[in-house]
């Protein structure tokens, strides 16, 4: 029973990473370090045309990876997760950011961040929503991973990240001057 089972999985997996290579966003899609066949097909057919979210609040809201709003007389008062959307595509974000998480040193420099500031839960929703923001870029520009890498260092490089402090060199983290 257990190998026919195992057969049966094989072949529903090859149908899928057929699937998958067969359609054009979720070839760019699979260039994202931990996203593999299942989860590219799945935001691919779940999000459809990227063009109809205005921004990434709107995509994370649509999917449901923002917090429930209880807010009255001028106070705004946040809980868990509307959990709102596609539970499915939910899941598929979060196990895809944990192995993005080991693979991409920027997002894992940021999945550090947010465990030491919020906690394991909130890290793991917050990577599987930037994620799924990375998607998004990828389906809506129609590009590859290389070319979002590199649009980002084009992007980090132009603005002034220290906020008028001067460069250091060597990517020093220090301001002070060097002997």
């Amino acid at each position: 029973m257990y190998e026919k089972f195992e057969t049966e999985i094989e072949k529903l997996n090859q149908r899928v990473q057929e699937q998958a290579h067969a359609r054009s966003g979720a070839r760019l899609l699979m260039t994202h370090p931990g996203v593999g066949p299942v989860t590219a097909l799945a935001t691919e057919v779940f999000l459809g045309d990227p063009a109809r979210f205005a921004d990434s609040k709107a995509l994370a809201s649509y999917v449901g990876l923002i917090p429930r709003e209880h807010s009255s007389g001028g106070r705004q008062r946040l809980g868990g997760l509307s959990k709102q959307g596609n539970p499915l595509l939910r899941f598929l974000w979060g196990e895809a950011g944990a192995h993005a998480v080991r693979r991409d040193p920027e997002l894992q420099r940021f999945y550090r961040r947010k465990l030491v500031q919020k906690g394991l839960g909130k890290a793991r929703v917050a990577v599987a929503r930037k994620l799924g923001i990375r998607l998004w870029i990828l389906l809506r520009d129609q590009i590859e991973y290389n070319e979002f890498c590199r649009r980002g260092q084009k992007q980090q490089k132009s603005s002034d990240a220290c906020a008028g402090m001067p460069e250091t060199p060597y990517g020093a983290t220090s301001h002070r001057p060097v002997d």
